[in-house]
């Protein structure tokens, strides 16, 4: 049996790959590096422990289409997602792409496992939340200063339907109240800027909570909401959002048992959701909801 050249060996450019390639030229973070390291790893076994090839042996010739289509299925008959069998997959094609890129000869192999389509992953089912459930989590926090802060909170990710990640990296100086239109301008993804209105009602409420959070001597850099440890205040954490609203909705699960398991703070920007126009502003700053 005529050995095989080690630079035709399928495995043999996994290192440049993961730490030439994908770390030092395309600047890929650990983590998807690790991603990738961790699928071909995946695939290896495959190869050595389902196909029982040796390492000395399997060539790139070997990884055939019809090769990539049984360790498609495999990977399905785990009961994988579909989304781990995509990445496994995209993470293969991306290999062997990278290979043929400098060797012609193994671009045969990578044009036909390219075509091995992705598995069609179905729509997931969102879950909206209804007017009457939204309503009553807005009105669940008590009636005292942290309870506000929930209540501003919640309603502002509803009112604006900005992402939670910009909802905390909003500081003082992004808020504009007095403007006949209120409106807080949000720094997106690509540092790229937009104004986001809001209604006069959640103006009022966001108003007092700056008063009551803040007072006078606020920053235009500081957070608007934000937690304290060790005596320092920190940009709140999306954990803690997540926290306060579960809260409430478990609250009302016995009124509403069709919420799910865990309501995400994305729940309340739904544009699907008529607004509630019922916010009143009382002396107590108790947001209450009129029918």
């Amino acid at each position: 049996m005529n050995k095989i050249p080690f630079e035709n060996l399928f495995f043999s450019k996994t290192r440049d790959f993961l730490d030439l390639f994908l770390a030092g030229q395309c600047s890929r973070s650990p983590h998807t590096i690790k991603a990738y390291r961790d699928a071909l790893t995946v695939f290896r076994r495959y190869v050595v422990d389902e196909r029982n090839y040796s390492l000395k042996t399997f060539s790139f010739s070997d990884c055939s289409r019809d090769f990539t289509l049984d360790y498609l299925e495999y990977m399905q008959n785990q009961d994988l997602s579909f989304n781990t069998c995509n990445h496994r997959l995209a993470a293969l094609k991306s290999y062997l792409w990278y290979v043929a890129d400098g060797d012609i000869s193994v671009q045969q192999t990578a044009l036909a496992v390219s075509h091995v389509p992705f598995l069609k992953v179905p729509d997931k089912v969102k879950y909206i939340l209804s007017d009457q459930c939204l309503a009553a989590i807005l009105a669940a926090p008590k009636n005292t200063k942290i309870g506000m802060r929930d209540t501003v909170i919640m309603v502002l990710l509803y009112d604006t339907a900005i992402r939670l990640g910009e909802l905390l990296d909003l500081k003082i100086g992004d808020i504009v109240l007095d403007a006949p239109a209120p409106y807080v301008r949000i720094h997106g993804k690509g540092d790229k800027e937009r104004l986001v209105s809001m209604t006069d009602k959640t103006a009022g409420h966001l108003k007092h909570y700056i008063n009551k959070y803040h007072g006078m001597a606020a920053f235009g850099s500081d957070h608007v909401f934000y937690t304290i440890i060790h005596d320092k205040r920190n940009r709140m954490s999306p954990g803690n959002v997540e926290r306060l609203i579960n809260k409430y909705a478990d609250s009302i699960r016995c009124d509403f048992p069709e919420l799910p398991a865990k309501v995400h703070p994305h729940m309340f920007r739904n544009p699907n959701l008529n607004k509630i126009q019922t916010f009143l502003l009382k002396p107590t700053y108790r947001l209450t909801i009129l029918s």
